[in-house]
């Protein structure tokens, strides 16, 4: 019997984005944001039955497959696929989800972008992340996940930070990754630690509801031009950083991927 849950083809996750810098002194922020979980391969049937959703066109909602992986427009999961193998895993054909935000009136930014791949038999076996930064540049990091987890298992796992996100934060740093299958909750948390100890928490976290067009008109009502938010609130949390004195570290070639 599988230990994974049943999942939708399809969610919507009403939540917060949190983000603590505890070093060299605390700085924390708090802003309301709307997810969707969604099968990679039943894109296209949710844009069918789905007022005001569409895959790869314009509408209120949307997802357009350029906004990820190899951003040329071509399909999610031959690149996914390609992500996995190069780490030694197979999913065998397996599902695979993502977990991002949506474009809202044809604009969307996407700090973190999380692929969730189940092998046949519904077992989760790897994890993509992938990173993007202001720069208009991405970067996965992909892990294996060797023990079949239950449902409400804890997912751990680390990362050397290899690709330039933060002005203000160093990248000599090591991620730990930390999340669940995506239930009724929601919950990823990353740990950014320098060799001096911790620097940054940041959690997305949520609570499911509805993929249908009634959720998404009331997450238009909560969270108008939530990714225009998105990216001001980036700018403005870096000003304020700036204003208490953080050091700016700069983008070179070397940190730039």
């Amino acid at each position: 019997m599988s230990n994974s849950p049943s999942l939708p083809d399809a969610a919507i996750y009403f939540g917060h984005v949190m983000h603590c810098r505890l070093r060299p002194f605390r700085h924390r922020f708090v802003y309301r944001v709307f997810s969707l979980f969604t099968d990679i391969d039943s894109l296209d049937a949710l844009d069918a039955r789905t007022l005001f959703f569409s895959h790869n066109r314009f509408n209120l909602f949307s997802l357009m497959d350029r906004d990820h992986g190899p951003a040329d427009g071509s399909p999610l999961r031959p690149w996914v696929e390609s992500q996995l193998s190069e780490t030694d895993i197979s999913i065998t054909g397996g599902r695979v989800f993502m977990l991002c935000f949506p474009r809202m009136f044809g604009f969307v930014f996407n700090p973190l972008t999380v692929f969730f791949c189940f092998d046949a038999q519904s077992h989760l076996r790897g994890v993509v992340y992938e990173v993007r930064n202001t720069f208009g540049e991405k970067h996965p990091y992909v892990v294996a996940v060797d023990e079949v987890p239950s449902p409400d298992s804890l997912i751990t796992h680390q990362r050397d930070k290899n690709f330039y996100v933060s002005p203000f934060i160093d990248m000599n740093m090591v991620y730990t990754f930390r999340l669940r299958i995506p239930g009724e909750k929601l919950s990823v948390m990353i740990r950014e630690h320098a060799p001096e100890g911790e620097i940054l928490i940041a959690t997305l976290t949520g609570e499911r509801r509805r993929f249908c067009a009634s959720t998404l008109m009331q997450a238009l009502f909560l969270y108008p031009l939530m990714s225009l938010k998105i990216i001001a609130a980036i700018h403005f949390e870096a000003l304020r950083l700036w204003r208490k004195g953080a050091k700016f570290v700069g983008r070179t070639s070397a940190n730039a991927t």
